[in-house]
């Protein structure tokens, strides 16, 4: 039983010295003769030199071990069966209890070996992927981090320079799209390889993230980081790639920051090389960017961080309020539905309007929160006003979000007739950007029994064939083709245009902005079918249900 597990027993007695085997004990250890175990310091002399003390004394309990006690050990060393001086090693796990005679002495030691080298192989490959990217073989970004730390720690004491990079490849998406995401895992490989082989040996590289590489460059001032850094990218661009379908050519863009002259810790660093990178990615000529200080993006930077902070705040307190500004009907110029402007309730008591926060929200994320809560209290007013219609915008994000919609049908279960009471908004720009997804979004919206509008139209260049494949039931003229009506007269012959073929599909058409009388008639003759703006009324805060009046 014990030779199947490879595992033998023995029986240590320290006063002779000697060490009595189990019979599988040379055939379990690889020992050719059994006299170099057949003692206690022969048999030292087979376990590594670096780890011999420690077990003697894991197994001993040391020199200052109670009297007449038994010590239970669990140990795990290198043993050299060939000796010192041999290439053959064993991982062995030394398991056993050893008895301490009155005068705190070692009497006898029993116990099992167990050969581990499976498990102990499989320990090591856990830790080396618990400090590295799988698939690159480089350090993680945990791994990448620490040295990050490490150096800025010893930059802080001596007058050593270095810089942070971010290298992005470009296009990643789209080769992944195009060749498959096996051929994408191969590309970031070899231009991980490439980089790593570019750089110099006191430098180190790692994974920051799907597509991006840190480098960590040591004594380097900010010359040596632009050649080192045009050097890498290079090495990327100037040949192809060779994958198993074949050559596949790529770049990097490349984001840098200074250490320690423009960041002093590795949060930092990161931030400021992937505020370089993002602006390298952006330019058309050239693709390595040095982050550059400027107080005024870092006071804009802070203040959006302070905003995300108030809308997460104000979501949570419940602070988010709606304000309504009347959609009227050409003609009879008698309010047809009205318009939800969010509005966010400062502590202070202010009123802070969309476009103050609601940019901000898209950066951070939380323009489904506020989506969300906006629809609550769209849906809370209709309850409230049977005899009302709403418009509620939503974002791009949420254009395409099906938690969103399930959240307006529980919101409107219970209340079957409120759903053809509430039109939805989408953005020109949002719904271009997928057109299939948004199709499907308007489609669910419609099923639900609302009708969905066109925000912004004209801006966003969507086709009328797009239009018609969208199947909105109507379009919002873009305010900045409304506002010059009577002096631009490209400006008339394209809203004209608009309204006679949004006509000829059957869709209604909003005139936005609209500001003074002789804009009105102008939309009027036109054959604009609602209009909207200051002349017929002001965005008005919902106070309560009865606070909504009529407009004439």
């Amino acid at each position: 039983m014990l030779a199947c597990v490879r595992e033998t027993a023995y029986r240590w007695d320290f006063a002779s010295d000697r060490i009595e085997w189990a019979a599988n004990a040379d055939a379990v250890l690889g020992v050719a003769d059994a006299e170099k175990i057949a003692r206690g310091r022969a048999f030292a002399l087979l376990v590594d030199p670096e780890q011999a003390g420690a077990r003697y004394d894991g197994i001993t309990g040391g020199p200052h071990v109670a009297p007449e006690t038994e010590l239970r050990y669990c140990l795990r060393y290198r043993f050299l069966p060939e000796g010192r001086r041999g290439r053959a090693a064993l991982w062995v796990e030394d398991t056993g209890v050893c008895t301490i005679d009155v005068e705190s002495r070692p009497s006898v030691a029993q116990g099992t070996l167990r050969v581990i080298n499976d498990r102990r192989e499989r320990e090591e490959r856990l830790l080396y992927l618990g400090s590295h990217d799988e698939l690159t073989g480089q350090l993680n970004r945990t791994r990448l981090t620490e040295e990050l730390t490490r150096f800025l720690g010893s930059a802080g004491r001596t007058p050593a320079k270095g810089a942070f990079l971010l290298a992005g490849v470009n296009d990643l998406t789209l080769v992944n799209e195009t060749y498959g995401y096996d051929v994408g895992d191969e590309v970031i490989t070899i231009v991980g390889r490439r980089i790593g082989r570019a750089l110099r040996g006191k430098d180190c590289i790692g994974r920051f993230s799907s597509n991006k590489f840190g480098i960590v460059l040591q004594d380097c001032s900010g010359e040596g980081v632009e050649t080192i850094a045009r050097r890498l990218m290079a090495t990327v661009r100037d040949s192809v790639i060779d994958t198993n379908v074949g050559a596949v050519a790529t770049a990097i863009s490349i984001g840098a920051v200074l250490l320690p002259e423009h960041a002093g810790n590795a949060q930092a660093a990161i931030s400021r090389a992937l505020q370089a990178l993002d602006f390298a990615r952006n330019s058309r000529s050239d693709r390595l960017s040095l982050y550059q200080p400027c107080e005024r993006r870092e006071s804009e930077r802070r203040r959006a961080v302070a905003i995300a902070d108030e809308i997460v705040r104000a979501l949570n307190d419940r602070r988010m309020i709606l304000a309504l500004q009347p959609i009227v009907t050409s003609r009879s110029r008698e309010p047809e539905l009205y318009e939800c402007l969010l509005r966010m309730k400062r502590l202070d008591g202010s009123i802070a309007s969309a476009s103050e926060f609601i940019p901000v929200a898209e950066q951070f994320g939380l323009a489904k929160l506020v989506d969300h809560r906006a629809l609550e209290l769209a849906v809370e007013l209709l309850g409230s006003m049977p005899g009302i219609k709403l418009a509620l915008n939503v974002s791009a994000a949420t254009a395409t979000d099906p938690q969103w919609l399930h959240g307006l049908e529980a919101f409107t279960g219970k209340a079957p007739g409120l759903p053809q009471r509430l039109t939805i908004e989408i953005t020109e720009t949002a719904a271009i950007s997928d057109l299939e997804e948004t199709a499907k979004f308007v489609a669910a919206l419609k099923a639900l029994g609302c009708r969905v509008a066109l925000d912004d139209f004209g801006a966003g260049y969507t086709s009328f064939r797009n239009l018609r494949l969208l199947g909105v039931d109507m379009v919002k003229i873009d305010g900045s083709f409304i506002q010059n009506l009577g002096t631009q007269a490209e400006d008339e012959l394209f809203v004209r245009t608009l309204i006679e073929l949004a006509r000829s599909f059957g869709i209604t058409t909003v005139g936005e902005w609209v500001g003074d009388e002789k804009t009105a008639k102008l939309l009027e003759k036109a054959g604009v079918s609602y209009m909207q703006g200051y002349f017929f009324g002001v965005p008005e805060l919902v106070k309560s249900a009865s606070a909504v009046q009529p407009v004439s």
